[in-house]
């Protein structure tokens, strides 16, 4: 294969660029759009399996960290979505059985991650892929929908790879931002941990008749966390964790079995509860790629990690893996380096290997710590939620890992400045 390869890039068959990103999800999109705007000199193509106009129907919503919306800031994206994101004002979280009429709140953060700064704003994902798609274009990327990656063959100097409709490109670095069942990451055989939860996120909008006021709520049950996320006007998404046998039920059933257990779990402060749209459940799990790089080719986004959504975190690590290695791509670039280089790329996964494996297994302990009814496990949550709530000190820490601020290294974007 690698000989016919070859034979074709010297016959010009084979048709070349500097970066090839597969998958236009946020990921892919952010880290294209960072990249151009910082080296436009360089060319680059990103190409989707999913349809045309496949993203208009994503019915999601995301939380995104203020570290992500600086980032988006600089990237001239955010301006284009600001008026239709919801700022999340302030978050509360309680833990309580399914059943408990009244459900005490052991643990509030205000919304602020600087004066005047919401630490999240929440966004329709059709809204920011939209807008990432538009800066796109601008910076001349072209996106090629309902084309993958079928083969891959790394050399020295480049990459080969084959499409799914039957072109051929020559690339120096590939990025697979395919998502958490990466085929990319398994033809380069990068293996990975993972396990499944035997738990499914069910998601879905409501609208209520009274305001939210910017609230987001969290609340621990035995079965598993349920968020309720602002949006904008009188409307919440749910991010609702239930055993994969419940949540199928409940998904599949008719909505005013839904709308009603969904009222026990969100309660009537806000009204009355209409179902918006439809509703879908996802199988929740844990994969972590053992390597985020290998010679030509890079994993990021989910390719790279899929955690759980317990701390909401999963968007905004792979925002961080976009602003991490377009810099890295742009700084060897501007030294001379070959961005492609496995000495290069292996800058980009000690930048974000320790932080997304610290992240998997946070996620991994909080979700089995606290999706359980053990009477004595629910007293030692109950008092160590307490304890934060009491501690200044504890819940700034928390609003900075929540608004994507940590300490130490992090790349230029996430800080709003420019690669």
């Amino acid at each position: 294969m690698a000989d016919e390869w070859q034979e074709r890039a010297v016959a010009g068959e084979s048709e070349r660029c500097d970066i090839l990103v597969a998958g236009a999800g946020y990921v892919g999109l952010t880290l294209a759009v960072a990249v151009k705007a910082a080296a436009p000199h360089l060319s680059l193509r990103v190409v989707d399996l999913a349809p045309e106009g496949a993203f208009e129907r994503d019915e999601r919503a995301s939380a995104i960290a203020a570290a992500a919306v600086r980032m988006l800031e600089r990237l001239d994206v955010w301006n284009e979505v600001a008026g239709k994101a919801q700022p999340i004002n302030e978050m509360i979280v309680t833990d309580s059985k399914t059943s408990d009429v009244v459900r005490p709140v052991f643990l509030t953060f205000g919304g602020e991650a600087q004066p005047g700064e919401p630490f999240a704003n929440m966004l329709a994902n059709k809204v920011l892929n939209g807008a990432l798609r538009k800066r796109a274009s601008e910076l001349g990327i072209a996106i090629e929908q309902g084309v993958g990656v079928s083969a891959i063959d790394p050399r020295s100097g480049a990459i080969g790879v084959d499409l799914s409709d039957g072109r051929h490109v020559t690339a120096r670095l590939l990025v697979a931002c395919d998502g958490v069942r990466s085929a990319i990451r398994d033809m380069a055989g990068i293996r990975t941990v993972s396990w499944r939860y035997d738990q499914s996120g069910i998601v879905a909008t409501v609208a209520h008749e009274r305001p939210h006021e910017g609230r987001a709520e969290e609340h621990f049950l035995p079965s598993g966390p349920f968020a309720i996320l602002p949006l904008k006007g009188n409307r919440s998404s749910l991010v609702w964790t239930e055993s994969t046998r419940d949540a199928e039920r409940l998904v599949n059933g008719d909505d005013l079995l839904f709308e009603l257990e969904l009222e026990q779990r969100f309660g009537h402060k806000l009204g009355k509860l209409t179902l918006e749209g439809g509703k879908r459940a996802f199988p929740l799990g844990l994969t972590l790629a053992r390597d985020f790089v290998k010679p030509r080719l890079a994993l990021a986004g989910d390719a790279a990690h899929g955690i759980h959504p317990i701390a909401g975190q999963g968007l905004n690590l792979g925002f961080k893996d976009a602003a991490a290695l377009a810099e890295t791509i742009v700084e060897a670039e501007r030294r001379g380096l070959d961005i492609g280089a496995i000495d290069v790329l292996e800058e980009y996964q000690r930048w974000r290997r320790f932080d997304t494996m610290q992240m998997g297994v946070t996620t991994d302990v909080l979700n089995r710590l606290f999706s359980n009814d053990n009477s004595l496990l629910r007293s030692i949550r109950s008092f160590g939620l307490s304890l934060v709530d009491r501690a200044p000190p504890l819940k700034e820490f928390f609003i900075s890992q929540a608004a994507g601020l940590s300490r130490g290294p992090s790349p230029r974007l996430l800080r709003g400045e420019p690669i």
